[in-house]
């Protein structure tokens, strides 16, 4: 399948009935912050949408969603507010004081207490779609106020770190220090260093993806906080122009970030990032940016490849496709055409009966490309797969053409509850790799919080904490582990680290792919 296999998205009292209804839609449409859009429910052949609002709420997927909206709360530094993990408290309250900036926010990458911007803003960015997309559904389950708190956490952080048009400091803490020792965060005494791109030492990829984060979550908080918006949005446009203007790689000219987030090139983000802005603006520039000579040397047409925090090609595919799905004038675009032409190839490649289905999975059907933090990238091909197939709904487009086969709406959102399903539980191994829901879950999560007792007096050195053979003595709620290998075993070990660490940019997709499931309803044709 092309580059996917390599790693590298009416009158009378009816009349009144019919008032009410619309009178109904226009309050919920303000009250997530959206415009008024059409409703569509799945028929049960899954081709043909009725106008309806989200339909009755999956218990399953509103539990899971719930649970996993919990692990950003566990990541959360700084001073934390409403919190209710037991075991958390605040910790990073002097991150960023070298440099006269609050960097207290933010969210810890995964298991260890480093704050790495590259993958962080890509968190935001993908939780800011799923809200985009998927808020009234999320709001059906009672997960979108957490969703949104969630995301403003990252935010925050993001708009602090980005002190100048062309200043984005991009990390907090020495890796090497820092995984130097295994204690509590509430218990670090480690020092905390800041690192910065500028216009001498630039990193457009970070700072093209912060630029996406600020541009999408700018749209989340549009209509409830419209000057945080505008400041987002601000930030947003400076951070793209820096990006674009002073164009190097971070992992070139910052190496010592190459050992965690190796980036392979930038061009993608410079697409998603303007992509997100033209989404935010309506700005046609934005859109000329990704149709014109950028999407000649950086799209990459007609090769799929997988989506991650180091690729953003194949949801800047879908997210594009959705502006010739739904705006007439520019579905005529040719370059539009290969960029929704490509999400095509990237779908024909998930679906298992496709005559280019990728081989790159297990016997039991699930997305496998990496050893390491293995579960990814099925998440994120999943989530992609359900708003793809929603896009196909709510423009009633019955099908897609994987060559000599055709496939509907319904096969793509049937490969996304297989994936989610397999990570629920439906598995070889019978267990969940979202810890806190079912029965049997990871119990030694590579993570250090949870390893370690709240009371518990470690300073730098608590190592009998990470060897100990007892099951974590505080449950990281939500957090899902690396996942299986390929022959679909899991070793539950806490030392396993890629297979039992948790990432907070892996819970933004399964968050995404679980309000995509959690009930029914068409998207929005416009963010704006």
């Amino acid at each position: 399948m092309g580059k996917m296999g390599e790693e590298k998205k009416s009158g009378g009292c009816m009349g009144w009935f019919i008032v009410l209804i619309v009178v109904g839609e226009i309050a919920l449409a303000l009250a997530l912050g959206f415009t008024l859009r059409n409703k569509f429910h799945h028929d049960d052949d899954g081709d043909s949408p009725v106008p309806r609002p989200p339909g009755p709420v999956a218990q399953k997927y509103g539990d899971a969603l719930k649970i996993a909206l919990q692990f950003f709360d566990i990541q959360k530094s700084g001073k934390l507010v409403n919190n209710e993990i037991s075991w958390r408290g605040d910790s990073g309250i002097d991150d960023g004081k070298e440099a006269n900036l609050d960097l207290s926010k933010g969210m810890y990458d995964a298991g260890d207490h480093m704050k790495f911007g590259f993958p962080m803003a890509y968190t935001a960015t993908v939780l800011s779609w799923a809200i985009l997309e998927y808020g009234d559904q999320m709001n059906k389950a009672n997960q979108l106020d957490s969703a949104k708190d969630s995301l403003k956490w990252i935010t925050d952080y993001l708009i602090n770190a980005h002190p100048e048009p062309n200043v984005l400091y991009i990390q907090v803490g020495d890796p090497d220090i820092d995984h130097s020792c295994w204690n509590r965060p509430e218990s670090m005494t480690e020092k905390r260093p800041l690192i910065q791109i500028n216009a001498s030492t630039p990193g457009t990829e970070v700072a093209a993806e912060t630029a996406a984060a600020m541009a999408s979550a700018s749209l989340v908080f549009k209509s409830s906080d419209s000057t945080y918006s505008n400041s987002l949005l601000k930030h947003a446009k400076e951070l793209f122009t820096f990006a674009d203007k002073h164009r190097g790689s971070y992992s070139e000219n910052i190496p010592q970030v190459q050992k965690y987030y190796n980036s392979t090139g930038y061009g993608d983000e410079l697409l998603w990032a303007a992509s997100w802005l033209y989404h935010a603006t309506k700005d046609q520039t934005y859109l000329d940016y990704v149709v014109g000579s950028n999407g000649e040397t950086y799209a990459n047409w007609g090769s799929p490849t997988w989506f991650s925090w180091d690729d953003k090609r194949p949801g800047t595919q879908v997210l594009l496709s959705r502006v010739s799905f739904f705006d007439s004038k520019a579905a005529t675009d040719a370059s539009l055409k290969k960029y929704r032409k490509t999400a095509e190839a990237v779908m024909c490649g998930l679906l298992p009966k496709s005559p280019t289905a990728t081989s790159s999975r297990t016997r039991s059907g699930l997305i496998w490309i990496s050893d390491w933090n293995a579960l990814q990238h099925p998440v994120a091909s999943a989530f992609l797969a359900v708003v793809y197939s929603d896009y196909m709904l709510t423009s009633r487009t019955q099908k897609i053409q994987c060559d000599s086969a055709s496939f509907s709406a319904k096969d793509l959102r049937k490969f996304a509850l297989s994936q989610a399903n397999y990570v629920l539980g439906d598995n070889p191994m019978k267990m969940s790799y979202l810890v806190g829901y079912g029965d049997k879950y990871s119990q030694f999560v590579h993570h250090r919080g949870a390893s370690i007792p709240a009371d518990a007096t470690t300073g730098c050195k608590g190592w009998q904490w990470l060897e100990s053979d007892q099951p974590n003595p505080n449950v990281a709620m939500g957090a899902l582990v690396g996942g299986p290998f390929l022959n679909e075993s899991f070793v539950d070990d806490r030392n396993n680290s890629m297979q039992t660490e948790p990432s907070t940019y892996n819970s933004a997709a399964i968050v995404g792919l679980l309000s995509g499931l959690v009930t029914t309803s068409s998207v929005a044709t416009s963010f704006t």
